[in-house]
Formats: C-alpha cells, sequence, structure tokens
C-alpha cells in the first residue's frame, strides 16, 4: 500500500506542476555567479517559469512615482541578522511572482557576497549566518517576471556591508 500511495502521490504532484506550467528542465543558476557562498543556503528559483529574465533589465519610464529601496541589517537578538527591506512606490505582490510586469510591483531578490540567497515577498527577512569577515548584502527590485528594475540605466539595488567578527 506504501509503495501504491507514493506512486500515485508522485504522479498527482507531477501533473499538478505541469498543469501550472512548472518545468525541471535543470537550469543551472551557477551559471549566473558561481556556487553558493560558503555558509549561504541557495534558495533560488529551481521551479519557476520566466527564469531566463534574471539577468534582463526592465527600465521604467513613463511612470509618475518611481520606486525607491533602502535596506537595513541588524542582529538578531538571538541568531543570526535581520534584514530590513524599504520602499515607496512598490508593492510586494508574491500572487503575481512569474507573471507579466504591472507598474509599481513585483518582489526583490536578496544576496549575499554576490550570491542570490532568497526571493522575498515582504519588508523582513531572517538570514540565519553569515560567514566571518566583511559581507556584502545586496538587495535588489524585481519586476513579477524577475527582471530587475532600473531607472534609466541605474538598476534599482541597495547594499550595505555587516562585519562578522
Amino acid at each position: 500500500m506504501l509503495v501504491i500511495g507514493l506512486f500515485f502521490g508522485g504522479m498527482t504532484g507531477f501533473i499538478t506542476a505541469a498543469s501550472y506550467g512548472v518545468t525541471f528542465d535543470g537550469h543551472d543558476h551557477a551559471a549566473h555567479g558561481g556556487e553558493a557562498a560558503e555558509g549561504a543556503v541557495d534558495n533560488s528559483d529551481h521551479l519557476e517559469t520566466g527564469h531566463g529574465n534574471h539577468e534582463q533589465v526592465l527600465a521604467l519610464t513613463g511612470i509618475a512615482q518611481k520606486p525607491t529601496l533602502s535596506i537595513a541589517v541588524s542582529p538578531d537578538p538571538v541568531s543570526g541578522w535581520n534584514l530590513r527591506v524599504e520602499t515607496t512606490n512598490f508593492v510586494f505582490a508574491p500572487e503575481h511572482a512569474s507573471l507579466a510586469h504591472i507598474d509599481g510591483e513585483g518582489h526583490a531578490h536578496v544576496y549575499v557576497n554576490g550570491h542570490k540567497i532568497a526571493r522575498l515577498y515582504g519588508s523582513w527577512m531572517h538570514i540565519a549566518s553569515l560567514p566571518k569577515g566583511e559581507n556584502s548584502i545586496e538587495v535588489s527590485l524585481n519586476s513579477n517576471d524577475h527582471r530587475q528594475l532600473a531607472i534609466g540605466d541605474k538598476p534599482l539595488r541597495a547594499q550595505t556591508t555587516v562585519s562578522v567578527p
């Protein structure tokens, strides 16, 4: 019975994924910047459609209220670090992830030392650990279809450095 349940459960999962357009194409995110930093977990978008848009830039033109982005990182009282992302004229829209671009909404990508560790749908994120030494924390604002947003030729990115003793 266990084997039969696992078989039909697995098939249901594959059929559901296929109906939503999810592909298992083996896309290699290492080609976009190497392996994950030591101690960092790579939560890259392995099962998304539109994954080819990560490196593309979408210059925002013709909108009156341009988005802004700032970040701050502080030690968590118990362990790790807390990342705060502040935006204006931008709404996090997880319900539209991997869909068409809509002005003023999307998500963020979080990078530690140049390696993407997460997709972010809100203002706060906990980073469990960072390697000893100087660490660059960077956040980009991205459209629903994963293109990096830019004002003119300047990408909407914010960066800060965290020193870990």
